[in-house]
């Protein structure tokens, strides 16, 4: 569906804004999980399992609503490379968004290990054990991670290049500032 609008809705904005704080949270705390050997490394690596588990949650719903509600038109001035940018761009997020919590996933199954949302509750495994499968995971979810963290670094240039040196309005249909 097209949106006709020159707002995202404010569910889109919700979701968008709510993921943007928790994927910024999300790779601190891998992060800190990663090159911690403190006390603290347990309670990170049980933060990072469930919030990994809703950020999934949420990019399925950020999808069907993008999907259901479409988006606002790019500017018509827009060059065309910079329109393949913007939309190549986003189906990179998305697909990063995806990718991150699923290899997570498969890697702790891989592993062994559970994937513990609150209490006893565990997600069913998603692959069988096999430490070389683990091994190829961890390594892809860093890869993936570094990628995820350096996009969300570019969308974020982006962003702020709209919002104060173009002033297109790109920036404020997502932002709400209209």
């Amino acid at each position: 569906m097209k949106a006709t609008s020159t707002q995202f809705s404010g569910v889109q904005k919700l979701l968008h804004w709510l993921m943007a704080v928790l994927i910024l949270a999300m790779l601190f705390v891998g992060v800190g999980m990663v090159f911690t050997v403190s006390r603290a490394h347990d309670t990170l690596v049980a933060l990072h399992r469930p919030l990994g588990i809703a950020l999934l949650l949420l990019v399925i719903v950020r999808l069907a609503v993008r999907l259901r509600r479409g988006v606002p038109p790019l500017p018509a001035h827009m060059p065309a490379a910079q329109r393949f940018v913007a939309k190549a761009s986003h189906a990179v997020l998305y697909a990063l968004m995806l990718a991150m919590p699923l290899v997570g996933w498969a890697m702790l199954s891989a592993g062994g290990y559970p994937v513990t949302m609150a209490g006893s509750f565990h997600l069913p495994p998603l692959l069988p054990a096999n430490v070389t499968a683990f091994a190829l995971l961890r390594t892809l979810h860093t890869w993936l991670g570094l990628t995820l963290f350096a996009v969300v670094l570019l969308h974020l240039a982006a962003a702020l290049m709209h919002a104060l040196v173009i002033r297109d309005g790109v920036f404020e249909a997502m932002a709400g500032r209209r």
